[in-house]
């Protein structure tokens, strides 16, 4: 029989205590207590936050994104962000040199022009060409050190949902969070606009003290012992699940340490469901993950492919009160070459709004049926066997 979630998530009971403490010592840092957290759902409910928290915005805004398009979307933010620096408000714009590759010289010029601080990360550097592939692939938005926006979505049409012509958009989740893990993010951030030679950033911030706030903890890499401390927490989590794991990732290639943990999961009981693109913009990494699901359909592991549009989500839930949401896929290059923008919210509530949202979500998804999965086309497996090789090389 389950354990109860809520009983093992009550705030009064010694195994919670445990759990957050463990959760503290593998990443090195204190969760932020008392701050508000919101779930962002769509494109719709992340970018009408984004650019109503933009137009708020009174002393300093901090942005850095994989992607910032110039295209309506990306348009329409760098509008709001030029007239607040008009306004003399200070705003520091960080952007990943790879993600943004097709973004106009003549957008960022005009950005610069106005008053916004650019600055570029992993730029292309011809005496270490293999430093390329390590990449800037966090998603954040803060605003006076007081509010932020972070999750999976990317700057540009596909995630706003916003085209002038009916086009396919993609599934994503944001969250919004208020209160002092804000200034936490905002200190984070400032390391990085540092390590690409921008100036320091002064600012304290004044927020209102919540007394019955959400507890916060930052699971952001940004260096090679954090991403350890990432890939350790997500070993932790796993194993250490009693009733369920609800799992959604764009990119599906664990690590053979991961795919154990998940396995063993499925053997004891846990129900473990994992939500995955049914069509990918990357064809290679789709191909390469459903190598890995027959094994895990063996051992008991639910697995959905999304159909309604492009799955572009990270989000975890595990024993309905843990929550993992952020820009890390459960791949090779999220786990172990990006940079990435996670937090993590140890909340019975949340978890609940995520568990909805997970459950919303497999109403437009396809079961993979066990049966049907290992009659598939051959020349299906021979695709999921090479790139899942290849995969393995890179």
């Amino acid at each position: 029989m389950m354990n109860n979630p809520s009983l093992f998530c009550f705030p009064g009971s010694d195994r919670i205590a445990l759990k957050k403490s463990a959760i503290e010592n593998i990443l090195g840092l204190p969760f932020i207590e008392n701050n508000k957290v919101r779930l962002l759902k769509n494109g719709h409910e992340t970018f009408q936050t984004i650019f109503d928290l933009v137009s708020t915005a009174r002393e300093i805004i901090c942005i850095e994104f994989y992607i910032f398009k110039d295209d309506d979307t990306g348009k329409k933010l760098a509008a709001l962000l030029k007239e607040k620096a008009r306004e003399g408000v200070r705003v520091y714009l960080l952007y990943d040199h790879f993600g943004s590759f097709l973004t106009s010289r003549d957008f960022w010029s005009d950005l610069k022009n106005a008053g916004v601080k650019v600055r570029v990360s992993h730029p292309f550097n011809w005496t270490a060409p293999r430093g390329y592939i390590y990449r800037n692939h966090k998603k954040l938005l803060i605003i006076d050190g007081t509010k932020a926006v972070t999750g999976g979505f990317n700057i540009a049409d596909e995630y706003h949902g916003y085209f002038k012509k009916r086009k396919i958009t993609w599934r994503d989740t944001g969250i919004y969070l208020e209160g002092p893990v804000a200034y936490t993010l905002l200190n984070i951030f400032q390391k990085s606009w540092s390590t690409w030679k921008g100036e320091i950033i002064n600012w304290h911030p004044k927020y209102e003290t919540l007394n019955h706030g959400v507890p916060v903890i930052p699971i952001f890499a940004n260096s090679g012992r954090a991403r350890r401390r990432m890939r350790r927490l997500l070993i932790y989590s796993i194993k250490n699940a009693k009733s369920s794991i609800l799992l959604t990732t764009a990119y599906f290639i664990p690590s053979q340490r991961i795919l154990k943990a998940l396995v063993q999961a499925a053997k004891r009981g846990v129900s473990l469901k994992l939500l995955l693109p049914g069509e990918s913009d990357v064809r290679s990494v789709f191909y390469a993950g459903r190598s890995y699901f027959s094994r895990l359909l063996k051992a008991g592991a639910e697995i959905y492919n999304y159909q309604s549009s492009v799955l572009h989500a990270k989000t975890t839930v595990f024993d309905e009160c843990w929550s993992i949401i952020g820009s890390a896929n459960f791949d090779h290059q999220s786990l172990g070459r990006n940079e990435e923008s996670n937090v993590g919210i140890f909340d019975v509530d949340f978890s609940t709004h995520m568990t909805e949202a997970f459950q919303a979500d497999l109403k437009n998804s396809l079961r993979v049926d066990a049966d049907k999965w290992a009659q598939r086309p051959l020349h299906h497996k021979i695709l999921e066997k090479l790139f899942s090789l290849i995969m393995k090389k890179l």
